[in-house]
């Protein structure tokens, strides 16, 4: 399948090195506003520039759209994508309020098009190990859940655009950007959240409306009880690994970035000896993005989309469809009404 990229930017560029590195997909084209951004992209990656969105959409060879626009700008390209027909893969988070992911999800249901969010740390080996061990009971009683995000950007980071640090575009800070992530593993996981306790900040930064470190108490569905605690004012030298963290009455593992740092049940079973030759974390801490986001490899956007050509082609879901991408900006949405008054506590 052919895929076009509606942006001309860092993430917009990551997402060509993933197409053009994954199976059943082919680099076709790029979409940009600025004529020399998208003359750079297509320098540098090949296929077709477009600065007019009909245009790029009205090709007839297209099927897949990436989108890869600030996050408060993905409402729009991805209802005109999917009323072109298209399907749509758009980078995280979805949007920044459920209720402009639910109109995202109404224009592609009615369009018939496939949507999908891009998740790319669900889709790594211990990610799927973690998965099978909560399927499978191993934890017994889930007790305590919790996401732990303690990365940094300096301040030229948010000084890099406009729409950096700002409720509009990038819909929230430390969480709905950088921690997302991490608070979608711990849902995927533990499941939903049923009510929170928040507090937020921003103590490092200067000329940006939201917060840089945040805290919340969770109280899961499933009655375990947990925290998030996410930032970007936290300096390392080598970053530190994002964590998501698991106990039960039965077990416990930690998980700091895509290796466990803890792995231990009350029951053994003969595959974790093999977890843990392959799958600990060794002396090596270094945060994975923790300081520099340009830093992530792009092997898990490569599987999330192939993941969604195998969907289209098999006539099912992709495993992170608009409703599964839509849980983690829910839960984001709460913890921020719960900061915004003074730590109420907000049922989701």
């Amino acid at each position: 399948m052919k895929f076009g990229i509606i942006g001309a930017g860092m993430i917009a560029n990551f997402h060509a090195k993933a197409i053009q590195a994954m199976e059943g997909g082919e680099l076709h084209s790029f979409y940009g506003r600025r004529k020399e951004a998208v003359d750079e992209m297509v320098e540098e990656n090949g296929g077709k520039g477009y600065t007019n969105l009909e245009e790029f959409l009205a090709d007839p060879e297209l099927d897949i759209v990436t989108i890869a626009t600030p996050s408060g700008a993905h409402l729009e390209p991805a209802v005109a994508a999917a009323k072109a027909g298209k399907h749509v893969v758009c980078e995280k988070p979805l949007e920044v309020t459920p209720e402009r992911i639910d109109q995202m999800i109404a224009a592609c249901d009615e369009a018939g098009v496939t949507l999908s969010g891009i998740f790319n740390r669900r889709f790594h080996p211990a990610m799927d190990v973690f998965k099978n061990a909560v399927d499978e009971g191993r934890f017994g009683k889930l007790t305590m859940c919790d996401a732990v995000i303690k990365w940094y950007r300096d301040q030229a980071y948010y000084d890099s655009g406009a729409w950096r640090g700002t409720w509009a575009l990038d819909g929230g800070g430390a969480l709905m950007n950088q921690s997302i992530h991490l608070i979608d593993q711990l849902i995927y996981l533990a499941g939903d959240v049923a009510a929170v306790t928040a507090s937020m900040a921003c103590l490092a930064h200067e000329g940006i409306e939201v917060e840089d470190t945040a805290v919340a108490a969770l109280e899961f569905k499933n009655g375990a009880r947990g925290i998030i605690q996410g930032s970007t004012a936290c300096w390392s030298s080598t970053g530190h690994p994002a964590e998501v963290n698991l106990c039960g009455d039965q077990g416990s593992a930690f998980l700091a970035d895509e290796k466990f740092r803890v792995w231990d049940f009350a029951e053994g079973k003969p595959e974790d000896e093999e977890i843990r030759s392959t799958l600990m974390q060794g002396t090596e801490t270094k945060g994975l993005g923790a300081n520099d986001p340009s830093a992530i490899n792009f092997t898990g956007h490569q599987l999330n989309f192939e993941d969604v050509v195998r969907s289209i082609n098999e006539g099912r879901p992709p495993r992170v469809d608009g409703h599964e991408a839509r849980r983690a900006v829910s839960l984001i949405c709460a913890i921020y009404e719960s900061a915004r008054n003074g730590g109420k506590r907000v049922e989701l």
